[in-house]
């Protein structure tokens, strides 16, 4: 039985059409990776050499005068890429996997970012996340949901239904070799994407292999629940196709539309604000205002002379110190806001098969929002071990000589990949059972 049924699924177009387009598009998809990967090693590369001249440089320039020389020099801090970034890139295209900050207040340099085209980050990006998540359902659905309604409409189902019993388990055997089909080509795309991005396999790679096949086997039972229905062809398609469009455009835009109206972040502007009010402003009150709360900061520093009439380093990265703390309280705030709005749409997600596995594929691949707050919690520690390394010889008048230059080059920070087995499997699992038994129970009426 099987074999005729491969037989005569491998002479249909749609058969010929769908291997067609799911390897060309995946294979794009993988080498858009490989792209992206190769821009990241080249900007990481140059913020390298970028910052071994930037001080040697500026060394020469400014060597008696630490405090001026360390007003110009930047640090990077760089979250260190790993290949299978680019099975799903999500955010990272908007957030910069480097931050290069100067010793000055830091709320400013958070938010740095290369240009990028605003078309192009709008369409997003092609990657092998997309194919799955997108293209792999519009596959399944043209090729399942006339497996019953066709043979109805060309009048075969009566000779069929004649000469078998199982009428329930014919149906679910060709439904069972278009499945293998795609299921075939889903697990080719990702070893080969293994191959050609050189991405190891480690628990993360076997989690995106596993949520990619419960995602396809997802729509697998909807599919099966929709033929189950019995309804003619025209039907059968339309409700596949509507049901694609809610879940894959129609919800996930709902749900951004919401967190982003009921967790409003007027915050972001109010620190940048604040920032620069608290720096700003310190150039017209009395040197003691800055000061005062400096040293409350930084006890070890009430001894040093703060001059009224002159310019000083200590007062000046006090005043860049002040503008860090005066937004310090609105910063913590949008962050909580932010964690907020993507703890809410997860939740949301693991009722949504489509949302669930996007988000998951970018946590998998450490592509999504939390990955880059913990990044940029990474990059405060990182900003605040070099004021304190720095600030000592800078009001010590200290000249460049003081710093070994060597222990300043590009830093890297090490991301946490780990992530609940449970968590990404169970919602996904769970839905697509239900589905698959509503799908049997009305099959045992046929």
């Amino acid at each position: 039985m099987y074999s005729l049924l491969f037989k005569s699924f491998f002479r249909t177009k749609i058969f010929l059409v769908s291997l067609a387009l799911l390897l060309t598009v995946g294979v794009i998809s993988i080498f858009i990776g490989k792209q992206y990967l190769v821009k990241q090693e080249k900007t990481i590369a140059a913020a390298q050499v970028y910052q071994e001249e930037s001080i040697e440089k500026n060394v020469a320039y400014h060597s008696e005068d630490l405090g001026l020389l360390l007003y110009y020099l930047r640090f990077t801090l760089i979250k260190r890429p790993q290949n299978i970034n680019a099975i799903s890139i999500g955010q990272s295209d908007v957030n910069p996997l480097l931050q290069a900050v100067t010793i000055r207040a830091l709320e400013a340099q958070k938010y740095d970012t290369d240009f990028e085209n605003p078309s192009l980050l709008m369409s997003g990006n092609l990657d092998l996340g997309f194919v799955i998540i997108y293209l792999f359902p519009l596959v399944l659905i043209a090729m399942t949901f006339n497996l019953y309604s066709e043979e109805k409409e060309l009048g075969t189902w009566r000779i069929l239904a004649a000469q078998t019993s199982a009428k329930a388990g014919f149906l679910f055997k060709k439904l069972l070799v278009r499945i293998l089909f795609v299921f075939v080509v889903l697990v080719f795309l990702l070893f080969l994407a293994s191959a050609i991005l050189q991405i190891p396999m480690n628990a993360n790679f076997w989690a995106i292999f596993v949520q990619s096949v419960l995602y396809v086997l997802f729509w697998s039972a909807l599919c099966l629940w929709m033929v189950s229905l019995l309804r003619n062809s025209s039907f059968n398609a339309l409700a596949l196709i509507s049901i694609w469009v809610v879940l894959t455009i129609l919800i996930p835009a709902l749900v951004n539309n919401y967190v982003i109206n009921a967790y409003q972040v007027p915050e972001a502007l109010d620190a940048m604000v604040e920032q620069r009010d608290g720096y700003h402003e310190k150039w017209d009150l009395e040197k003691d205002a800055t000061m005062t709360e400096f040293i409350e900061a930084y006890p070890q520093y009430k001894n040093y002379p703060v001059p009224e009439d002159e310019f000083s380093w200590i007062w000046y990265y006090g005043m860049q110190y002040m503008g860090d703390f005066a937004a310090k309280d609105t910063s913590a705030e949008m962050t909580e806001k932010i964690i907020l709005r993507n703890t809410v749409s997860e939740k949301i997600a693991l009722f949504v098969p489509t949302m669930h596995a996007q988000l998951s594929l970018n946590s998998l691949a450490g592509t999504d929002m939390r990955s880059h707050l913990d990044f940029l919690k990474s990059l405060t520690e990182f900003h605040k071990n070099l004021r304190d390394g720095f600030y000592t010889k800078i009001f010590d008048h200290k000249s460049a000589d003081a710093v070994d230059w060597k222990n300043h080059e590009a830093k890297f920070y090490e991301q946490d990949y780990s992530f609940s087995w449970l968590k990404l499997l169970l919602p996904t699992l769970l839905i697509t059972l239900i589905i698959a038994v509503l799908a049997g129970l009305n099959l045992r009426k046929l």
